[in-house]
């Protein structure tokens, strides 16, 4: 079995040889088993306990056993306390999520104070089997009916090539002691109802059910990464980047067979789920302006485009540039300097550089968002237009819009930064200094 492990190992590339790798021992079959195979493998193991309190006496003894088998091994092992029970109270979870958590919370510190390639725990095949049946039950798609994957960020799984009887033959073998928990055999925790009592069910049904279960999680494997390798294709063909906002092309999208599926794939990572998603597919026919929120983002649906942002990067926070100014970096980067009309000046033609007529301005000069009411002289006309219908004319995005900045002189807007000089701050014949204002991007 450890020449099977190894070579799952080197086939997925879940560890190097070189390099500690911290393992999750609970001192049950999986993890003492998993120990003793990647000590046996030669890898620099570092043993690592959680004793969540929830078996009283029995967790306890539990962390006795995995420090006297780790110390038997004579390699470094540390451990923690968890008060699980009132950390799911608190956070309104399951005992089960809260024991995940705290875990891997755990896992991922002691991986960065101990500079290690990989955290290690103990899944086999019997493990995914279970997980994709508890998806099924709950609602998922492809990805969720591969079962657990063997490498999610630092956490690898090298014995998801093993099934449980694998690993009791391999404990027997080696004579290897482990602890019993107790709860295994009670079915209050959903994960053993499905093992004790729905997979024992599906094998009288079909004494194969099990072995066929394993063929069709590589079966959906090999359809997942044909899915997501078309999802990948699809998603560079509709999505646009610009600057902080992802675009969707809604004519591009709306090309495409499964609208809905496309839409979860690449809106999932910033937080949507499929109730959203399914909402903001149903919006795609309607009236540009609708606004969507996941934790983190912020959708809107434009005329062309659904426009996704963070939701932080709104800055409503008004900002001075005094006389003395020569730089500004926050909340963006202006150069401003000021320069003598001579022969050697040239009035600037570019969007992001303007040239004002300095003794027109009134200083502290101000950096602020627009409002409903804000008019300006657009550059070349001698008419006020509201900014509102500027926006429209040029056809501003709700995000553009938003992300847009004024500097404003006194009450009047001097400039729509990045865009349109007001026309009553330009360089005329009478002008002498100019103040020269650069938006470095």
């Amino acid at each position: 079995m450890q020449q099977k492990v190894q070579t799952y190992i080197e086939k997925l590339q879940l560890l190097t040889p070189k390099g500690a790798v911290i393992v999750g021992v609970s001192g049950g079959t999986d993890s003492v088993v998993l120990l003793h195979v990647l000590i046996s493998l030669g890898y620099d193991c570092i043993a690592a306990h959680c004793n969540f309190h929830l078996r009283m006496e029995e967790s306890n003894r539990d962390e006795e056993f995995v420090r006297n088998l780790v110390n038997s091994y004579s390699i470094p092992f540390y451990s923690i306390d968890f008060e699980t029970t009132k950390y799911a109270k608190l956070h309104k979870i399951s005992i089960e999520m809260a024991a995940r958590d705290l875990r891997y919370a755990w896992f991922n510190q002691l991986a960065e104070k101990l500079d290690a390639q990989a955290v290690v725990v103990a899944h086999h095949a019997d493990d995914s089997i279970e997980t994709m049946l508890m998806n099924l039950v709950r609602g998922t798609g492809l990805r969720g009916i591969t079962g657990i994957p063997p490498r999610n960020k630092i956490v690898v799984r090298p014995l998801l090539c093993c099934k449980r009887e694998e690993l009791e033959n391999y404990l027997i073998e080696n004579e290897l002691e482990h602890v019993e928990d107790s709860t295994n055999h009670e079915n209050k925790y959903v994960r053993n109802k499905f093992r004790n009592e729905i997979l024992p069910v599906l094998e009288e049904i079909n004494p194969a059910a099990r072995e066929n279960l394993y063929k069709s999680m590589a079966n959906f494997e090999g359809n997942l990464a044909i899915y997501e390798q078309a999802i990948d294709k699809i998603r560079n063909d509709i999505v646009e980047n610009s600057g902080i906002d992802i675009k969707l092309n809604i004519e591009k999208l709306n090309e495409q067979v499964q609208i809905s599926t496309v839409l979860f794939e690449i809106l999932s990572p910033y937080g949507f789920n499929s109730v959203e998603t399914e909402q903001i597919d149903l919006s795609l026919k309607s009236e540009s302006g609708k606004v969507f929120y996941s934790h983190s983002h912020r959708l809107v649906k434009d005329r062309k485009y659904l426009i996704i942002n963070e939701k932080e990067n709104y800055n409503e926070n008004n900002y001075l540039i005094s006389q003395s100014d020569s730089e500004i970096t926050s909340p963006i980067h202006l150069i401003i300097q000021k320069l003598k009309i001579d022969t050697n000046y040239k009035l600037s033609t570019l969007r992001d550089c303007v040239h004002i007529d300095a003794s027109i301005i009134e200083f502290p000069l101000e950096l602020r968002r627009w409002k409903e009411a804000d008019v300006f002289y657009p550059f070349g006309m001698t008419q006020k237009k509201k900014l509102s219908d500027y926006f429209i004319d040029q056809k501003f995005s709700i995000p553009e819009k938003e992300q847009c900045w004024l500097l404003v002189s006194g009450e009047k807007i001097v400039w729509i930064i990045g865009h349109r000089l007001d026309n009553r701050f330009k360089v005329s014949d009478k002008t002498q200094e100019v103040l020269e204002l650069s938006l470095m991007i």
